[in-house]
C-alpha cells in the first residue's frame, strides 16, 4: 500500500526530528530545531512555537513566524485554555473560539498541544494556520507523537 501524501509529510517530519532531538538535550535548541522543522515542513502555516509555564502565566519560548504575544495568562485564549485543561485544542475556526488572543489577524485555526516533563506541565507548542479548518485528527496524532519524542529527548 503506498502512504498517502500526508502520512509520508509527517514520516519525514518525524525522522528529520528524530536526527536532530538524539544528539541534543538543550531544550533551547532543541525546540528551537523543532519549530524551525515543523514552520518549514508543514504546508499553510504561518506560526509555530512554544510557550513555557512559568508560574500561573505561559511565557514566549522558541518559535517561527512574525513577533508573538510574549505572555499569556492561565486559561486565556487557546493556548492558556490547553494549559488549564491539559489537553490538546485543535481549533478549526480561532474567531469562533471565546477568548481567543490574537497575535496574528492572519491566522484561522489553531492547534495547541501541552508539553510534559516527568508527568508536570512544561508548556505548550502553539501551530497556527491562515487556513480555517486547517488541522484534522491525522495531524494533531502526527504532531502529538512529535511532541512525546521532543519530551523524551530534550531536557525541558
Amino acid at each position: 500500500m503506498t502512504a498517502t501524501p500526508q502520512t509520508q509529510l509527517y514520516r519525514n517530519l518525524l525522522f528529520q526530528l528524530r536526527s536532530l532531538l538524539e544528539t541534543e538535550r538543550d531544550s533551547l535548541a532543541n525546540t528551537a530545531n523543532f519549530a524551525a522543522v515543523l514552520y518549514h515542513g508543514l504546508p499553510q502555516i504561518n506560526w509555530v512555537g512554544f510557550y513555557r509555564l512559568t508560574g500561573r502565566a505561559l511565557v514566549l519560548g522558541a518559535f517561527q513566524g512574525k513577533p508573538a504575544c510574549v505572555r499569556i495568562a492561565w486559561g486565556k485564549g487557546v493556548c492558556g485554555t490547553a494549559v488549564a485543561q491539559r489537553k490538546t485544542l485543535r481549533v478549526p475556526d480561532v474567531h469562533a473560539f471565546a477568548g481567543h488572543i490574537a497575535c496574528d489577524s492572519a491566522s484561522k485555526s489553531e492547534l495547541v498541544i501541552p508539553v510534559f516533563k516527568k508527568g508536570s506541565l512544561w508548556g505548550v507548542l502553539d501551530i497556527d494556520s491562515p487556513v480555517p479548518n486547517r488541522f484534522d485528527e491525522t495531524d494533531q496524532e502526527n504532531l502529538e507523537q512529535a511532541v512525546r519524542l521532543l519530551e523524551a529527548n530534550t531536557d525541558l
